[in-house]
């Protein structure tokens, strides 16, 4: 028979456990991250020099480079092939639209399969849950071919039009959420007078406001880090985003040294990184609200 203490115990060292092994996976995924910071504040030469001996030298060098060169970063910033100030603002103001349009266009589909009844709605819920398995570079042909016919190409129409449209991952996830909202909400306000759009606008959405935000929070970061698209479709240097325009100044003239490109780098990532340490809570909160009811 065991003691109270001793499962005490046990319960103690399996937590420290599980603790001591999320936190060397942590560190794993932070390893890129923090050779960037480090690479980003040295000079060419410290970058490309070997690690001094000695165990303790060697954590000392790592840690933190001496001196600093934050000289780095002005001359990123400076730099007239990278126009940083130009570029985040594309990428701004096309990722949010890119949250704006996602919101809006998947919360209002979502409620449509959801609370409305309609012959068929299953299926073609079906058939959006089909779409999402289709990767980009299958569709990246057809696509352009179609926003060539428009006169898209080399506007960031592309990039942002397309999810006023609502997109298929979106659509599933404000849908689960939209499964744990009674139906009595919605019939009643139906005995009030009030119409499908009213009641979407003015009881769903405020409803689902937590799902929207991981909605808005996941389609701001996508549209910030994609690469692909901007390169398929923006042929002007002056509407290239952060992330086209990080790869053309890494190959500029055969190559640029690591250490700006470093710099460079930390520059892109960093609104993403305080993006998500500002709305930490409301994106943990919203997916732990997320209904998963089939």
């Amino acid at each position: 028979m065991s003691m109270p203490g001793q499962n005490r115990s046990a319960l103690f060292a399996q937590r420290l456990l599980v603790q001591v092994a999320l936190l060397a996976v942590a560190l794993i995924y932070l390893a890129p991250l923090f050779w960037m910071l480090d690479t980003s504040v040295k000079t060419e030469r410290q970058a490309m020099s070997h690690i001094p001996s000695g165990a303790g030298k060697a954590f000392s060098a790592l840690l933190v480079p001496h001196p600093l060169h934050l000289d780095n970063y002005r001359k990123v910033i400076e730099s007239p092939f990278f126009k940083m100030p130009l570029y985040a603002r594309n990428t701004l103001v096309i990722a949010l639209l890119v949250a704006i349009g996602s919101m809006l266009s998947a919360s209002l589909v979502a409620y449509g399969l959801t609370k409305l009844r309609w012959h068929g709605r299953q299926i073609l819920f079906w058939i959006v849950l089909g779409s999402m398995m289709l990767p980009f570079s299958v569709m990246m042909v057809p696509l352009y071919q179609i926003y060539r016919d428009f006169g898209w190409i080399g506007t960031n129409l592309p990039l942002w039009l397309p999810t006023f449209m609502a997109p298929p991952f979106y659509i599933f996830l404000l849908r689960q959420f939209y499964l744990t909202i009674p139906d009595e909400l919605t019939e009643a306000a139906v005995i009030d007078g009030a119409g499908p759009f009213r009641i979407w606008w003015r009881i769903m959405v405020p409803l689902t406001r937590p799902a929207l935000l991981v909605v808005g929070l996941f389609s701001f970061v996508a549209s910030w880090n994609n690469f692909i698209g901007p390169l398929v479709y923006l042929t002007h240097q002056r509407t290239f985003t952060l992330a086209l325009a990080l790869q053309f100044f890494q190959t500029r003239h055969g190559g640029v040294a690591h250490t700006l490109l470093m710099a460079a780098t930390v520059l892109v990532v960093l609104p993403i990184i305080v993006i998500f340490f500002l709305a930490q809570k409301t994106f943990i909160r919203g997916i732990a609200t997320t209904g998963i009811k089939g």
